[in-house]
């Protein structure tokens, strides 16, 4: 199942990279049709240097900041969700442990 997972997840992340590659080939060839940049149809990835030699990037439009994926990444660690099968799993996996521990200890005497 780890393995399907993890071909599925690859094969998504490659078709997604295919996608935005495919918008950015279609830009630039409607700007070739055109003959000159139009400010509307904004690139699919920019990436350019900030004065203070900071790497700025934007994707479909939307700035990306380090400091905004840091946030997001601090947001989600500290969200506590609750999962009834991560749950369940834990409590079975207890009970089973102390069921052992009883049947081990019954047997050494």
């Amino acid at each position: 199942m780890v393995k399907f997972t993890v071909k599925f997840f690859l094969a998504v992340m490659i078709l997604f990279f295919g996608v935005l590659l495919g918008m950015e080939q279609a830009n630039e060839g409607l700007q070739k049709m055109r003959g000159y940049d139009d400010s509307s149809l904004p690139s699919v990835f920019h990436i350019s240097k900030g004065k203070n030699g900071e790497v700025e990037a934007s994707v479909l439009g939307n700035k990306v900041m380090a400091e905004d994926l840091q946030e997001k990444k601090e947001k989600i660690e500290n969200m506590k969700t609750f999962n009834l099968f991560s749950e369940l799993g834990k409590q079975f996996a207890g009970a089973v442990r102390s069921l052992m521990e009883q049947v081990l200890s019954f047997f050494e005497k």
